[in-house]
Formats: C-alpha cells, sequence, structure tokens
C-alpha cells in the first residue's frame, strides 16, 4: 500500500453501530467537506491513516451524497481507538481499484457460462463490483438466485453494467450508513 501525497485530512468521531447488538466493529461517517473531494458518491477504495496506523478500505456511499467507513476491530485495536474517540484520518483514492471478492454462487454459475464468464473477466473491477452488489442486494436467496442467472444473461448478451443501479445510493436507498447507538 502506497499512501498518496493529495491526501484529504479530516477528524471525526468513531461510532458504535445500533445493530447487530454488541458489534465488533465501528464506523465514522466521513465530513461532507472530505467525501466532496472523492472522485465519486458511490464506493471509492482508498489508502489511509487512521489516526496514524496506515490501511487500506472501500469507502461506502451513505446514501445522502457522502461516504462512511467500517472499522473492524482488527483495524481500531492496531489504531488504539475505540468507538466515541474523535479519531483523525488521512484518505486518498487509490491508483487501481483491486479486485473484489467474487462469491462462490456468482463464480460458480460464470465458470458454467463460458459466454458470461468471457465479458465479466473483460471488464473493470469496479464494474464487476457494482454486479457483485447488486446481486447481493436482494434480500432474499430467490432474487439473488435469480439475479445471478440475469446477470449472466447480461453479461453473455454483452451488457457490462448493472442495470439501473445508482451507485450512490441517493436515489435508490441501496446504500446508507449503520444507525449509531446512542
Amino acid at each position: 500500500m502506497s499512501i498518496a501525497t493529495d491526501m484529504i485530512r479530516f477528524k471525526t468521531k468513531l461510532l458504535r453501530p445500533a445493530a447487530p447488538k454488541g458489534a465488533a466493529w465501528t464506523f465514522l461517517v466521513l465530513p461532507a467537506q472530505a467525501s466532496g473531494k472523492l472522485p465519486a458518491r458511490g464506493m471509492v477504495t482508498v489508502d489511509g491513516t487512521l489516526d496514524g496506523h496506515p490501511f487500506q478500505a472501500t469507502l461506502q456511499p451513505d446514501g445522502r451524497g457522502s461516504h462512511w467507513l467500517k472499522v473492524d476491530r482488527a483495524l481500531g485495536e492496531a489504531a488504539g481507538v475505540a468507538a466515541g474517540d474523535r479519531v483523525a484520518l488521512a484518505v486518498a483514492p487509490v491508483a487501481t481499484e483491486p479486485e473484489p471478492r467474487v462469491p462462490p454462487d456468482l463464480r460458480k454459475a460464470l465458470a458454467a457460462r463460458p459466454e458470461a464468464r468471457a465479458p465479466w473477466d473483460d471488464i473493470t473491477p469496479v464494474a464487476r463490483r457494482d454486479w457483485i452488489h447488486w446481486i447481493g442486494s436482494g434480500k432474499q436467496a430467490e432474487t439473488r438466485a435469480r439475479r445471478i442467472l440475469a446477470a449472466c444473461d447480461m453479461l453473455a448478451s454483452g451488457k457490462r453494467r448493472a442495470c439501473c443501479f445508482d451507485r450512490s445510493g441517493i436515489y435508490s436507498k441501496a446504500f446508507s450508513a449503520p444507525e449509531a447507538a446512542t
């Protein structure tokens, strides 16, 4: 991981999520001014530091035009921070977007459909991440299975992006920051 020189620097409060109860992770919401310096309102992978500790993570859109960051237990402990602390961050978008983790059911479906796998291999990591999110945003197993089939059909027909996908969550409410515990 290389830390860029044009870092976006800010301080914010580390929050505990209201659900699930007893969560081992915390989160923070970027101030609007800091988020506005990012290249997109959708997911953005960044290199950064949390109270001086380096990390790489994907910022999630909060559905309000900003971003939020999930701080897992390992990162929080390494940085020596806890819920309620005011933390200093410095972040910059990565030069090359990392490959997303492909869920096993989608990987299996793509392996069975070479005519869908070829376009999948040809699209960008961001486009693959969007397909994965669209598939995973279905709340029921049947919806997810139906979307995997539809994605394979669309890819096989030459479609490179998931249709009507609001990457910011502003219009579709597909993304939102967790509710903070009181």
